[in-house]
C-alpha cells in the first residue's frame, strides 16, 4: 500500500514552515536551504524530501545541483481549502468588533 503524507502534517513542523518561507523569493539547493539552520544537512534533506512528498515543493535539476522551488498550484490548493475558514473566522471577529464597538462600560460606583 503506498501512503502520501498528510499535507497538514507536513505543515505542522516549523522547520519545514521555515523552508517553505525561505523559498518564497528563489529557488535553493539543499546546501543553501541548510545553511539557514544549526541543523545536520541529512535532517534538512529529510524534510526536503517529505515537502517533495506533500507535493509542496518541486525539485529540479539544473546541472549537477538539485533546485527546490515551491509548488505554486498546491499552495494554492490548501489555500482554496482553508478559505471557508478563514471566512468565517473573519465573520465571527468582525460581529465581536461590532459588540465591543457598541458595549459601554459603566464604572462601579
Amino acid at each position: 500500500m503506498n501512503l502520501r503524507r498528510d499535507v497538514f502534517q507536513a505543515l505542522a513542523d516549523p522547520t519545514r514552515r521555515t523552508i517553505l518561507l525561505l523559498l518564497t523569493t528563489q529557488a535553493m539547493t539543499a546546501g543553501a536551504i541548510a545553511s539557514n539552520f544549526e541543523t545536520a544537512r541529512p535532517t534538512v534533506s529529510k524534510h526536503l524530501h517529505i515537502l517533495t512528498e506533500c507535493e509542496l515543493l518541486q525539485a529540479e535539476q539544473n546541472g549537477r545541483e538539485i533546485l527546490y522551488h515551491l509548488n505554486l498550484d498546491k499552495m494554492k490548493e490548501i489555500a482554496d481549502y482553508l478559505e471557508p475558514f478563514r471566512r468565517m473566522w473573519d465573520e465571527r471577529f468582525n460581529k465581536l468588533e461590532n459588540i465591543m464597538q457598541h458595549y459601554h462600560h459603566k464604572p462601579k460606583p
